[in-house]
């Protein structure tokens, strides 16, 4: 290492090249990484979903739920199954221990559920796919007033037109390049993006129908068995082998498929005893439209189809983004259409990126306007120039780690903004004090660096071993919070680089200051501050230092006293703690459960009200240019097209609704998403009606504050023990909201067990009744046909006039099995029913989840309602009711993991901070001394929040665990100072005092640079970036207590640990007798 440094230290140009090098990385870096809000996330899960036309719940479960739960059930690493049943789905949920490959585990479950051959007759193929987070990019909203498949058929248009879409080559590179220099170089190093994936939402799927009449049916002696099997039997595609003749080789194939409802009405169904054909046309009404679903979509009140725009793999989201704006501004638009752009994610990404690199720029200018107060200008550029290397290294190593930039990882550089300085600003220091002393500026850059370079080295791995705990984080924290680390690790190690190689090159070029510097406002300015710092150091902080040595036992007692006292305003709740604050986002929804079985009519009523509510909130509350913050409103009956996005299967059903509203920019209001969210649940006012309504306000976040789960093998004791807790949530806890159960209720069922006599004396079985009755009322499947783009299913059934009531079901007449016709009800006794609209089963036992949230706005604390709820109603469920457990989900279960696994992390941190410590120090003890700072750091950050008006949080304790890297850096150099000057032969108490004395300066110094940096960041009021201040308080403020932890703690610690080794070694020795003068001795209990 001592070569290496000399050897660049005698060659600026070598150093200069490596420094560009890092730079150029950086910089092209910079345009191949992936840009997004937040950091894309895969969940380690697997989905399994098996589409089981027209069954219950409880047939999804015995039909194709339990058999894959078994076919599974030995399959490594998995860690718990989620099942879930609703009418015509089975889903299966697998989450993946954090030790195994997702993939893998996919593979190995799909292997097993491809073997099974018990699955329900009528069940389709599964289907599997990893769950990841939403790569949606932006939506758009064509709304226009004309039938649903004219606005579906121009927005397929608008589909396939942006999938296709490239931008016209620009006339000039050069006007290409100064319009946008960004994307010129982006384009010329990634090549030019295209979009590669667009959906529709809010439509139904398309479907040829053909509805035959019971009485065309008897007129013509068919069934709908026998005009199916025409059906099939007239539209395929049919490879039919080869021919091989002299010539060569002719292939012989079918190509007979219908794709379009007229084609299917040339079908010939049957032979007539006259030789004619009857076609499908002459008995069947033939309507190629849609999906028997009722399902209603408006756009600020207009009929719409909606586009959603994603990005692929490692797309950009800018890029794609603009792409979409380019494609539909370049349309010339019918009249009465209208196109809107809404929920553009990187509207938000670009604005929080503007946010946090305005912090960077501002910090950047507080640290290099700091250095230059204390420092030589010349000497504080130089410092100040290891902030770029190390930020260029950090992105060059981002595309190899996989981040992407994103407000994580942003936030990190800002972090580490003043964290980066700290090595450069010692080995400055320390080689600039030699030039002054008259050393040769190249031996001294050298030698300076050299001499502090085993201290700078090992105070810059124990910052990055800090930071690792976050590394160690599973679920979806794990997927988030090690953004910081993989960035902050690798900006400090440029920087080691930097300060080791490049820096000593550049000071070696510097000349020692004149004694008669030129006399410029700067350099009074330094002059009058340094003047200032010796005076404090020698009038004010030098005694009192040598008081609290003399009363060093008082003022360790003092310390202790504050850290209890801040452990208990945090664990007393005085000072509340939020696992993860609510981040603030443009998008509020609502989403809506009415009864099953509820009039349609009665949902889109619901949605209607929601709507008025959104409309009187936008009228009652303006952004700060005194426009309407309800930007846009998009309302759906029928399905939950928002939430859809968080799901494999948007969920649909004519129970179903929901109402996203697009608010202004964050920036551009004083309200907060979540007090928006409050005004309109207000103003939308009590719906007793709806068996589940649920405001949701955040951009990202964990699950409800509230989910837990019931499980027990006695249905009844489960249903009534998660039906009472629900209700006392419901009624006791103030504060709570949106509160419900997955208990609930299916459609009304008519149930058939058996035959009755007459039936079985017919010949019938049940499976030949229920197929007729499935035909008639559901339809018979034909086939499936890829019609462009999509999927189009061909149904024969009935027509509607003729499955619209009860008695259409009663008056059906059968087939037996000889052709004969009866009546329905002469075969079958059906009885009434209801069974469960959803069934939801964890590892294989029926489970009710009880969710909720609690109400933020109004200052409710979701723990102190947690504790409290456990206490008074969880606890006693075990004894109400017998076999019943429970256990946590969402935000408290990830709150729980997240605290363990970081408290774990921190303590191997911490060990292995010890052992970097105990290295230089060549001492067992005296890493404890340095070490010591770490909970009082705690007590700064304490402070920091209370001072600030925040609770404690997630992204707090983030900030105290970093903390713990940054504080032992000048302590470990203070210690090391002291050592070396007790060697030279200065008492204890006096080499302890020097040290701090000596030290002052380039303490301050540093624990300044890292609070300046992060000061933007703490007095920064836009709402965007509220959910990540308390981590820069944490470190901040944190960092401003350590500065006097270490300038008089640590003094008077190394004192109390030379008094303790003195009382063993009198202890071990026999000797009983006082402390020797420190001028002889080494050690004393006062300073002369």
């Amino acid at each position: 290492m001592q070569k290496s440094i000399k050897w660049f230290s005698c060659n600026h140009v070598a150093a200069n090249f490596l420094m560009l090098a890092v730079l150029i990385a950086g910089f092209a870096a910079w345009f191949q990484l992936r840009k997004e809000v937040f950091p894309e996330t895969s969940f380690d899960a697997v989905i399994v979903s098996v589409p089981y036309p027209n069954a219950t719940p409880e047939e999804v479960i015995s039909g194709v739920v339990i058999p894959i739960e078994e076919a599974i059930a030995e399959v490594e690493g998995i860690k718990q199954v989620t099942s879930t049943a609703v009418r015509n789905m089975g889903t299966l949920t697998i989450e993946v221990e954090t030790s195994y490959n997702t993939r893998d585990v996919m593979g190995d479950v799909q292997t097993n559920v491809d073997a099974i051959d018990n699955f329900a007759e009528n069940a389709e193929e599964p289907r599997f796919e990893e769950l990841v987070a939403n790569r949606q990019i932006l939506s758009l909203a064509i709304t226009a007033d004309t039938d649903e498949g004219s606005l579906r058929h121009y927005a397929e248009g608008i589909r396939d037109g942006l999938l296709n879409y490239v931008p016209p080559e620009p006339e000039s590179k050069k006007k290409a390049f100064l319009a946008d220099p960004g994307g010129f170089v982006q384009r010329l190093l990634k090549g030019q993006e295209t979009i590669k994936k667009v959906e529709l939402a809010s439509v139904r799927p398309y479907e040829i129908s053909i509805e035959v009449p019971e009485d065309t049916l008897r007129r013509y002696n068919l069934t709908l068995q026998q005009v199916a099997m025409a059906i099939r039997g007239a539209s395929l595609d049919l490879p039919s082998g080869s021919v091989k003749t002299n010539s060569g080789e002719i292939v012989v194939r079918a190509l007979g498929r219908k794709y379009r409802g007229e084609e299917f009405r040339e079908v010939t169904v049957k032979k007539m005893p006259d030789g004619s054909d009857l076609s499908l046309g002459e008995i069947a009404s033939v309507i190629d439209g849609f999906e028997d679903i009722e399902l209603v979509s408006t756009f600020n009140g207009r009929p719409a189809v909606v586009l959603n725009v994603f990005r692929v793999a490692n797309q950009d989201t800018l890029a794609i983004a603009k792409l979409a704006r380019e494609y539909v501004d370049s349309l010339e638009k019918p009249e009465g259409v209208k196109i809107d752009v809404w929920n553009d994610q990187s509207v938000i990404l670009k604005g929080r990126l503007d946010l946090l690199r305005g912090n960077i720029g501002i910090g950047l200018m507080l640290v290099l306007f700091v250095l230059a107060l204390f420092l030589r200008p010349s000497l504080a550029f130089l410092v100040a120039l290891g902030i770029p290397v190390s930020f260029a290294g950090g992105l060059w190593l981002m595309t190899g780690l996989g981040i992407s930039i994103n407000m994580i990882s942003a936030f990190a550089f800002i972090l580490v903004l003043g964290i980066v300085v700290d090595d450069a600003i010692v080995v400055g220091e320390n080689v600039y004090s030699r030039i002054q002393q008259g050393e040769h500026p190249k031996e001294a850059s050298w030698k300076g660096t050299h001499e502090v370079g085993v201290v700078v080295i090992f105070g810059i791995l124990t910052t990055m071993v800090a930071f690792t705990p976050m590394l160690g984080l599973s679920g979806v924290s794990g997927k988030i919070w090690p953004n910081i680390p993989l960035v902050v690790i690798p900006v400090l190690g440029f920087s080691l680089l930097q300060s080791k190689f490049v820096l000593p090159a550049h000071l070696a070029l510097l000349k020692p200051q004149s004694p008669n510097p030129s006399s410029n406002p700067l350099t009074r300015l330094q002059r009058r501050i340094s003047g200032g710092l010796e005076q404090f150091v020698k009038v004010i902080y030098s005694p009192f230092l040598k008081s609290c040595l003399n009363l060093r036992y008082v003022v360790w007692t003092v310390f202790i006293a504050l850290v209890i006292l801040s452990v208990s305003l945090v664990k007393t709740g005085w000072l509340p703690f939020q696992f993860f604050p609510k981040v603030e986002g443009e998008i509020l929804s609502a989403k809506l459960e009415m009864p099953l079985g509820a009039p349609f009519l009665n949902t889109q009523k619901v949605v209607r009200r929601l709507e008025a509510a959104a409309l009187e909130l936008g009228k009652t509350t303006r952004d700060n240019d005194g426009d309407s913050i309800v930007v846009n409103q998009l309302a759906t009956a029928g399905m939950q097209p928002f939430q859809g996005a968080f799901y494999p299967k948007t969920p649909t059903g004519s129970h179903l609704g929901e109402v996203t509203l697009e608010l202004a920019a964050a920036k551009n209001r004083d309200f907060s998403s979540e007090q928006l969210k409050s005004m309109w649940q207000e103003l939308a006012g009590e719906i007793p009606e709806v068996v589940s309504l649920a405001f949701r306000a955040e951009t990202a976040a964990g699950g409800n504050a509230i989910d837990i789960n019931f499980t027990g093998p006695d249905n009844d004791q489960l249903v009534a023990a998660a039906n009472w807790a629900t209700e006392r949530l419901r009624k006791d806890y103030q504060g709570v909201v949106d509160v419900s159960n997955s208990d609930r209720r299916g459609r009304e069922e008519l149930i058939v067990r058996d035959l009755t006599p007459q039936g079985k004396a017919l010949g019938f079985d049940l499976n030949i009744v229920m197929n007729q009755v499935r035909d008639a009322f559901y339809g018979n499947e034909v086939q499936r046909l890829q019609r462009g783009r999509n999927e189009v299913k061909v149904m024969v059934r009935y027509p509607e006039s003729e499955r619209d009531s009860l008695a259409n079901f009663e008056k059906m007449k059968l087939r037996t099995p000889e052709g004969e016709e009866v009546a329905l009800l002469d075969v079958v006794s059906p009885e009434y029913g209801r069974g469960p609209a959803t069934v939801t089963r964890v590892d294989r036992f029926r489970t009710i989840s009880l969710k909720a949230d609690v109400d933020l706005a109004r200052g409710y604390n979701a723990n102190e309602i947690v504790e409290k709820y456990t206490e008074e109603v969880l606890e006693k469920i075990v004894e109400k009711f017998p076999g019943v457990r429970y256990s946590f989900k969402g935000e408290q279960s990830d709150q729980r993991d997240s605290i363990r696994e970081m408290g774990i992390g921190f303590v191997g941190a911490l060990l292995l901070m010890y052992v970097l410590m105990a290295i230089p120090l060549k001492s067992y003890l005296q890493p404890l001394i340095v070490m010591s700072v770490i909970p009082f750091g705690m007590v700064g950050a304490v402070a920091g929040h209370i001072f600030m008006g925040l609770n404690m949080s997630i992204m707090s304790m983030c900030g105290i665990v970093a903390l713990a890297g940054v504080v032992v850096n000048d302590s470990l150099v203070l210690v090391d100072y002291v050592n070396r000057n007790r060697k030279s032969g200065t008492s204890i108490l006096e080499a302890a005092r020097n040290a701090g004395v000596r030290r002052f300066r380039p303490i301050l110094l540093t624990s300044l640079t890292t609070f300046v940096g992060l000061m933007p960041m703490l007095v920064e009021d836009d709402m965007q970036a509220k959910f990540l201040i308390p981590m820069a308080v944490s470190l901040g403020f944190g960092i401003l207590f350590a500065t006097a932890i270490t300038l008089i703690l640590v003094p008077s610690l190394y004192v109390i640990l030379e008094d303790i080794r003195n009382l063993g070694t009198d202890f071990l020795t026999g000797r009983n007798k006082p402390l020797e003068n420190p001028q002889t001795k080494g050690s004393s209990s006062h300073v002369s």
